[in-house]
């Protein structure tokens, strides 16, 4: 199907998605769409491109952590329409929060990691496979 297409099918939303068939259900079923996927007079899904920007989005978030329980009140907010943005943007803005913390968590273990690393480069010498021309440690790193 091309990037300009009206309609997807599951399989074709599911493949543009990087999900599966049974997630995207799933998906529908749980609420965690903005509405009701499109018909065919067969009863097959029709998605829209909407709808994929949409499960894209929902896919980062769960991505990135959000719960499913806050993922479905986020949708549920943006189904209510305009005159709820403040409580969009604190439920964004704490997930984002709790995002920034987690990247910063898993720096410090890279940087553990990469400190490891140096010290077996250094015994192994010159040349060793995978060694890294950069080193980002901290005090709390060299007790790892």
């Amino acid at each position: 199907m091309s990037l300009l297409a009206e309609h997807w099918s599951i399989a074709e939303a599911a493949e543009a998605t990087g999900l599966t068939t049974h997630t995207l259900r799933y998906y529908e079923r749980d609420g965690l769409l903005l509405g009701s996927v499109d018909r065919a007079s067969s009863g097959h899904r029709r998605y829209t491109d909407q709808d994929l920007s949409w499960i894209r989005m929902v896919t980062r978030l769960r991505s990135t952590g959000m719960p499913i329980r806050e993922v479905r009140q986020y949708a549920d907010l943006v189904r209510q329409g305009d005159g709820n943005e403040a409580e969009r943007l604190e439920l964004l803005c704490a997930h984002r929060d709790r995002v920034r913390e987690e990247l910063r968590q898993v720096a410090a273990h890279l940087d553990a990691i990469e400190f490891k690393i140096d010290l077996y480069a250094a015994k192994v010498g010159p040349g060793a496979v995978g060694v890294g021309d950069e080193l980002l440690v901290d005090d709390a790193a060299r007790s790892f």
